[in-house]
């Protein structure tokens, strides 16, 4: 379908007011879900983080690989377990973990990246100890929690014009092992220890929504304040509770405005930083 010129020329106009807030600014995404999966939505997720490097605004990918990582343990005969929503880590299932995290899905999105005509580097959470952690608990194995994060050679990739890719392991600073680490909360993290200016998390529903299954009761925006009420009411419930307390952690500890969107949506990452428009649910 043919868009009369006009209608071209207003839509970049609609941008500029955001582009130039956001230029020079910090922007973490969390990538995961069907946006990850899907061929056609990763190429526009790629496309968006792609034009929003090259018009001045630092973009940080940060990224799990669940389905990956599911994929290769069948191919070697084991078997996934999860207790409350984390994945149990052995010793081997770790070894899976990382060669599949640091290794094909971060490099695969380097190279797609390329394609799109941007420039990525990719960044285990072990490298220049960007994350160190200790063990969750017993139950979980070679789980970390995220201890300190050292930011700086993320910054120097930023300042250098690069793209930053994140794999969501960490450095173990109690073993020599290191650390499988929940992907939210290692985006949740690094955009605290950027100061960014937006912390997007890519997931498969559109937002928070009174009724997860009526798309009309979607939230668009919401106050930190606001959250233990809604936790107490059961409209914050099941899966959405953590993704929920890192975007408040988010807030309380310095970053701009965090949003739980729909990675479905093609190009939503575009509509919620360039129009008036937004998508998802905005934390603030």
């Amino acid at each position: 379908m043919r868009i009369d010129p006009g209608i071209k020329a207003n839509i970049l106009i609609e941008a500029l007011p955001y582009i130039q807030e956001y230029v020079g600014e910090v922007v973490v995404i969390k990538y995961g879900g069907n946006a990850m999966i899907n061929e056609d939505l990763k190429e526009a997720v790629i496309k968006d983080v792609v034009l929003l490097n090259l018009i001045g605004i630092k973009v940080v990918l940060v990224h799990g690989g669940g389905p990956e990582i599911n994929e290769m343990l069948d191919k070697v005969g084991k078997k996934g377990q999860f207790i409350n929503g984390l994945r149990v880590t052995d010793d081997e299932t770790m070894d899976v973990v990382q060669m599949v995290l640091c290794g094909k899905v971060n490099k695969n999105l380097v190279s797609l990246l390329r394609k799109a005509g941007g420039t990525g580097i990719g960044l285990a959470g072990m490298d220049g100890n960007l994350f160190e952690a200790v063990k969750c608990d017993d139950v979980h194995g070679n789980v970390g929690n995220i201890t300190k994060v050292n930011p700086q050679i993320v910054k120097d990739i930023l300042d250098k014009g690069y793209i930053p890719v994140i794999s969501s392991v960490a450095a173990g600073v109690d073993q020599m092992m290191n650390y499988n680490i929940n992907a939210d909360i290692a985006a949740e993290k690094l955009a605290i220890a950027l100061k960014a200016k937006k912390f997007i998390l890519l997931t498969d529903v559109m937002g928070l929504m009174k009724d997860p299954k009526d798309d009309s009761t979607l939230i668009p925006e919401l106050k930190i304040s606001q959250v233990p009420a809604l936790m107490k009411e059961g409209i914050i419930s099941g899966g959405m509770i953590p993704k929920v307390q890192c975007c408040v952690e988010a807030i309380r500890q310095g970053v701009g405005t965090v949003n739980i969107q729909d990675g479905r949506v093609p190009h939503s990452i575009l509509i919620e930083i360039l129009s008036n428009d937004g998508v998802g649910t905005m934390f603030y």
